[in-house]
């Protein structure tokens, strides 16, 4: 494939649960931009990569089936990209996930014969050499939001960290990864976007971006809700059903009302600098730093672990059974890895 005709890659960046997927359907409005569901290949497999060994022409094509059929596994489809395997074997310069990753995406933007693809696997972010080594010319978009307010809605969410301790953690590492990235990337790569501020001020905040990204504005992006990617990505799951309502413009400051003053002074207490970096405002006086004391993170993990054993319980049966083709493909993944090891050991 020729640069002339290779599609530009969008990564947004930062921590789920920050309006990414509003962002991820407002932009995939626009025809020049592919938008589809993540399936965040990248944080799935590179813990498994070790199960394929050294990568040689077999194992790559193993790797590459794997990893589309986890793709079209996924909770939301992917509607109207067909991808084809072979076509990744023979575009990829090396054998690499980061590479097939990057081809997935392209396909996706061929099928749709548009201009950039749009990864919205915020996580991705701590994959940020490997991503520019494979797309050298990727945008990225810092999506922002209160991590008070982060936490909240991760305590609902099927996925994630619950106890506030830990959600403190991943909002402080995430976002020191952003604006690392921010302070070497070239400024004409890098669009740093306020969640507060875009659904406060929508339109004029899309507008920004799509000059950004040099493509045009279209008002479809503000009736994302009416389309059939937020209709069909709101039926997959509960924490995705806003996707089905105009945007919520006071969706703001939920932490004071839903998470007690002892929450509130653990977050702070973790992330006092990256907040005040970001604008946002301490509510507590930080002086109980008790509450970050070896001893108690130590409960705080025990804690969490049961909080995230709770809330599968808890979960709706349709939420469960959508997410359940991947969990089996994984499992599968590692039954094999296991079997291979096995016969090795025998000798077979």
């Amino acid at each position: 494939m020729s640069n002339s005709t290779q599609p530009l890659g969008i990564q947004i960046i930062g921590t789920q649960r920050s309006g990414s997927n509003l962002l991820r359907v407002m932009l995939d409005q626009s025809s020049e931009i592919v938008s589809p569901h993540p399936a965040h290949v990248l944080v799935t497999f590179v813990p498994l990569l070790e199960l394929y060994g050294d990568l040689d022409t077999e194992t790559y094509k193993v790797l590459i089936n794997d990893v589309v059929d986890y793709v079209e596994a996924n909770p939301v489809p992917w509607d109207g990209i067909t991808i084809d395997r072979d076509w990744i074997f023979e575009n990829s310069n090396v054998y690499s996930l980061f590479e097939i990753n990057c081809l997935i995406y392209e396909q996706a933007a061929i099928c749709k014969n548009a201009k950039y693809w749009c990864c919205k696997s915020m996580a991705n972010v701590h994959y940020a050499d490997e991503l520019e080594s494979h797309s050298p010319n990727l945008k990225y978009i810092y999506l922002y939001r209160d991590g008070r307010d982060v936490a909240v809605s991760f305590k609902k969410a099927i996925v994630g960290e619950k106890h506030i301790y830990n959600l403190a953690r991943q909002w402080k590492y995430d976002q020191e990864a952003c604006i690392e990235l921010a302070d070497r990337i070239e400024k004409d790569r890098f669009f740093s976007l306020n969640y507060e501020t875009l659904i406060a001020q929508p339109e004029a905040e899309i507008r920004k971006l799509c000059s950004f990204l040099d493509i045009t504005y279209n008002e479809s992006m503000l009736s994302f809700y009416n389309s059939h990617e937020s209709k069909a990505t709101a039926a997959a799951g509960e924490m995705w059903q806003n996707l089905e309502k105009p945007i919520m413009s006071n969706n703001t400051g939920k932490f004071h009302k839903e998470l007690t003053h002892e929450e509130i002074e653990i977050f702070e207490l973790v992330n006092q600098d990256v907040l005040q970096k970001l604008d946002y405002l301490l509510f507590t006086p930080l002086t109980n730093t008790q509450l970050i004391s070896d001893d108690a993170i130590e409960q705080y993990g025990i804690d969490n672990k049961i909080l995230k054993k709770e809330i599968l319980v808890k979960a709706r049966k349709s939420d469960l059974e959508h997410r359940e083709p991947q969990v089996i493909i994984l499992r599968k993944i590692k039954e094999r890895a296991g079997e291979l090891v096995i016969q090795a050991s025998a000798g077979v």
